[in-house]
């Protein structure tokens, strides 16, 4: 009978999903979890023996994720006495969440179980760090919250953003708000339960997020899915999740994670036991999470620790492109002009090099030389150049690119905001090493480790600051192989970077 609350609730899910506006799924970042995933995400919740707990299920939507752990309890611990505060801000699914709800408390009814809910209708931040009412008091910790949170970035002056800093910590995108809400609000030794994007694991913009989670919970268990396609199959969301079960910690002891991996759902799932520091490096001061998912992701992180050097080893430093567009508007030009130099979007990097001008193109190409724009051009020389966004379909998530000043002569150069540079200091790089770097950054096994380790599909500075790379002496090795004018093509640019690389 339990389980008839699931199939139940599923229902109602299929329904509302089906009959959601598009733009109002945009708006709010509304992505419903069908009920396998929720029946997963459920079945990691570490049930007590007896006594109460209390469970908070923030932007709940249909209800699935609360069905699916009431479900387990009824089945597994139907001695316990259930709490369920589910939040939903959409008036659209209130009456499907209630269902839901009383579907809970009738199930338990029927067994011979108690559960209590509590529907708050309304934006769960405002809730969480305000409590109810004018004279509201925040809500009294939860021993399980569970979530699907909404998708969606946060703008630098929203209220929401401004009341989850005030809280808790600085957030730039909803789901991360609402996870660190779920850390604010859980009681000590009290679990967070989530599918989420996986992006929050790396990348600069998540950081303060990262230090707060990690300096307040352990991680317990993380599940990958190898094909991204079957999380939300009804729902077309191609964003690369993650499932994880994290305690909010009682002491500073670290134990295992364990880290497991499948296609879907109802594939064979495979797992393994990492050590915490394997997964989280002590002493990195942005916080990465490292999710090795099987023994490749392993041997790639391995192979990606023994390379010898740091950017300051090499001296190099790598930056994001000065010029932003919108900023310097008056300074652009479409084509080149007298006193104008260069300007370097992503539309100029081919095959290994730049292309320059590119004309009747969209974006400008050059940008005038002068007191108020000296300061955003670099002087002449070879630099490497890295598109900091890539497409899903590209064939490699970096794609890197040498300025070659003999075939480009000018007095500057300018790179716009969308790509990233590597320099000496402000100035340009040895040839050979130039050349070099960009194969290596070209290269497969770079590739591989991208992907596996980095969740988005954007390449920032501090990603490749973060970054192993080879030798000086190997990288102009590889950079003394590559003819100028010429492409390797990525067989022959794997073959050099294996040369060079033992």
């Amino acid at each position: 009978m339990a389980m008839d609350l699931v199939r139940r609730t599923e229902t109602r899910r299929q329904e509302s999903s089906a009959a959601l506006d598009s733009s109002q799924r945009g708006k709010l970042g509304q992505f419903f979890t069908p009920s396998p995933a929720a029946d997963f995400i459920a079945s990691l919740a570490r049930l007590p023996e007896a006594g109460t707990l209390r469970i908070l299920d923030p932007g709940a939507g249909a209800g699935s994720l609360t069905a699916s752990l009431v479900a387990r309890l009824l089945g597994e611990r139907p001695g316990i006495k259930i709490s369920v505060t589910a939040c939903e801000i959409d008036p659209q699914l209130h009456p499907t969440l209630q269902a839901t709800l009383d579907d809970c408390v009738k199930t338990a009814t029927s067994l011979g179980a108690h559960v209590e809910v509590n529907l708050v209708r309304g934006d769960f931040i405002s809730w969480a760090t305000e409590g109810d009412g004018l004279f509201g008091e925040p809500p009294e910790p939860f021993d399980v919250v569970i979530m699907n949170p909404p998708y969606k970035k946060l703008a630098a002056s929203s209220r929401e953003r401004k009341l989850v800093s005030e809280a808790c910590t600085e957030t730039s995108n909803l789901y991360a708000a609402f996870m660190a809400l779920g850390v604010h609000l859980l009681s000590p030794g009290g679990q967070l339960l989530a599918i989420t994007p996986r992006s929050f694991a790396n990348g600069p913009y998540f950081r303060p997020f990262r230090q707060y989670f990690l300096e307040r919970m352990h991680l317990d268990r993380v599940h990958v899915f190898e094909a991204r396609n079957k999380v939300f199959a009804d729902t077309a969301v191609l964003q690369e999740n993650v499932i994880f079960a994290a305690t909010r910690m009682v002491t500073l002891e670290r134990g295992p994670v364990v880290v497991s991996t499948s296609r879907s759902y109802s594939d064979e799932v495979r797992q393994r036991s990492v050590p915490y520091a394997e997964m989280v490096h002590s002493g990195d001061r942005e916080y990465f999470i490292h999710i090795s998912a099987d023994e490749e992701d392993t041997e790639l992180a391995a192979s990606h620790a023994g390379l010898p050097a740091t950017l300051p080893d090499l001296s190099l430093r790598v930056s994001t492109g000065r010029v932003v567009d919108f900023r310097s508007k008056e300074h652009l030009r479409p084509d080149p002009v007298d006193g104008a130099v260069p300007l370097i979007y992503p539309l100029h990097m081919r095959d290994g090099a730049i292309v320059w001008p590119v004309p009747g193109a969209k974006k400008n190409n050059a940008i005038m030389l002068n007191e108020m724009t000296e300061k955003l051009t670099f002087p002449l020389g070879y630099y490497v150049v890295v598109k900091r966004l890539s497409s899903k379909e590209e064939k490699r998530r970096v794609i890197a690119v040498v300025f070659d000043p003999e075939q480009i002569p000018c007095e500057r150069i300018g790179f716009e905001n969308h790509v990233n540079v590597f320099h000496l200091d402000g100035a340009g790089l040895p040839v050979e090493m130039a050349r070099g770097l960009c194969m290596w950054l070209n290269s497969t096994l770079l590739d591989r480790f991208i992907r596996r380790f980095n969740g988005h599909t954007q390449v920032n500075a501090t990603d490749l600051r973060n970054l192993r790379y080879p030798s000086a002496e190997q990288l102009s090795s590889m950079g003394r192989s590559w003819e100028p004018g010429t492409w390797l093509g990525q067989e022959k640019i794997d073959e050099l970077v294996r040369q060079n690389i033992k």
